[in-house]
């Protein structure tokens, strides 16, 4: 299969680029600075979010799978996010990706009905900015008419450095807590379950949730 990683230098991004080539996936890394970017058996193409006179469509060749892991952090631009979703909505379905899969976030998932983890008191303030944003992107999947085919991905409350460590376990709207009532995953599981769910297309046009 052939994937194309928008914001393959960041931490998550870096390890669906590991994961999917483990697999023996073709994986295109789309970067802000290519000669930042030292990763072998990588197509390296330059892209920045941020440049509006950059065109997504011209980028992308025969590659079929488009992994989108953002979060406007490092620049502070949050605004970004929704915004980059619609685009990719909007531009995508002009070229040969089939699919969208989207590296989302755990603030917009359910702790109990109609209550959100970026509710509780115990959500971070820190992380309330990427998360809004993250939410706000949910938002514009679950309202898009665009035919192009999408998978929102949340991880758990925690996502840590780490390898593999056990089985994951798939959610959807609700956040999953494990039996100490922990919601937790390191970030290569979650990079392992975001291409399984590549691989087997189980869950289209939806929102999931992986986690211990």
């Amino acid at each position: 299969m052939k994937i194309v990683v928008l914001g393959a230098s960041g931490w998550i991004g870096s390890h669906i680029v590991a994961q999917a080539k483990a697999r023996g996936h073709e994986v295109t890394a789309l970067v802000r600075d290519t000669d930042k970017y030292d990763v072998t058996d990588v197509t390296v193409k330059s892209f920045d979010l941020n440049d509006q006179n950059q065109d997504l469509t011209s980028i992308i060749s025969d590659e079929t799978t488009l992994v989108a892991s953002i979060g406007g952090r490092a620049l502070g631009n949050h605004e970004i996010v929704a915004k980059t979703a619609s685009a990719l909505l909007t531009q995508l379905p002009k070229t040969n990706i089939e699919r969208l899969v989207w590296v989302g976030g755990a603030g917009s998932l359910e702790v109990a009905p109609n209550v959100k983890l970026i509710d509780t008191p115990e959500f971070p303030d820190e992380y309330k900015g990427e998360a809004h944003a993250q939410g706000q992107a949910l938002d514009v999947f679950k309202s898009t008419q665009s035919p192009l085919n999408w998978t929102f991905i949340s991880p758990a409350a925690e996502i840590f450095p780490g390898d593999n460590m056990q089985a994951y376990r798939i959610g959807f709207d609700q956040l999953l807590l494990d039996d100490e009532g922990n919601s937790r995953i390191s970030v290569a599981d979650y990079a392992t379950a975001l291409v399984d769910e590549i691989e087997k297309s189980e869950h289209i046009n939806k929102r999931i949730g992986v986690a211990y």
